[in-house]
């Protein structure tokens, strides 16, 4: 099956404390997108690379860092919200396009064995998403008082990549701007209201997403210690 991927890098980065968007945060020498990019290149499952993000910035800060960009066959503008920029990503893909693989440039981390493990769930059940059992008590409190313990039985964290079929994800897009339905934090949730099963694919506790500039530090510990060969 045909495989293309969307690289969402439209995050304004703000609580990282930086004046560029946080696809452009320095990470290991390289803008931080720069590192989910290599990896799809080099996943063999991957045919083509959507990015979505401040365009020209991107393409070159990409020029600059002497990275491939290969398989990109588009850059485009993000949107107002994630779902917005993965509609227009969506509305950018090459024709022939069986499966679509939605990443968070922000998990910089992601190895080419997720990416493979993922794809082939979606290949198999139309639908598989990257996610961790939850090992941690979860606690609801109000005012800094627990009200509830959480049975963490069940439970998973999401993480992307999240593969669909084309046809179930252009609707789910569809159908949620058509309903004017709020603004889902994920793919998994839009295509889960059309009824389709998503399957969960065990993902990798170093593929988590640097939101704060402790994260960034992690992923900048992580990336220098690992042999260059084995960093995507």
């Amino acid at each position: 099956m045909n495989v293309c991927a969307i690289l969402l890098c439209a995050g304004s980065g703000e609580r990282l404390g930086m004046d560029v968007p946080k696809a452009l945060a320095p990470l290991a020498g390289r803008p931080l997108f720069s590192h989910a990019l290599e990896a799809l290149g080099r996943c063999e499952a991957i045919a083509s690379i959507v990015v979505v993000g401040p365009a020209r910035p991107l393409r070159e800060a990409l020029a600059a860092s002497g990275i491939a960009g290969g398989k990109v066959v588009a850059w485009v503008e993000g949107g107002r919200e994630r779902q917005h920029s993965v509609a227009r990503g969506l509305a950018a893909l090459p024709e022939g396009c069986d499966l679509v693989a939605v990443h968070d440039s922000a998990r910089a981390l992601v190895s080419r064995e997720i990416l493979a493990r993922v794809v082939a769930d979606a290949v198999a059940h139309g639908a598989a998403i990257a996610a961790l059992a939850l090992d941690d008590t979860l606690k609801r409190g109000t005012l800094g008082v627990i009200t509830a313990t959480v049975p963490r039985a069940s439970l998973w964290r999401a993480q992307t990549p999240q593969v669909f079929r084309r046809d179930w994800l252009v609707e789910a897009h569809r159908v949620a701007a058509e309903a004017r339905s709020p603004v889902a934090s994920d793919d998994a949730a839009l295509v889960e209201a059309l009824g389709h099963a998503v399957r969960l694919t065990p993902g990798e506790a170093i593929n988590f997403k640097i939101t704060t500039r402790e994260d960034l530090a992690l992923a900048e510990a992580v990336l220098c210690g690992r042999p260059h060969n084995e960093r995507v």
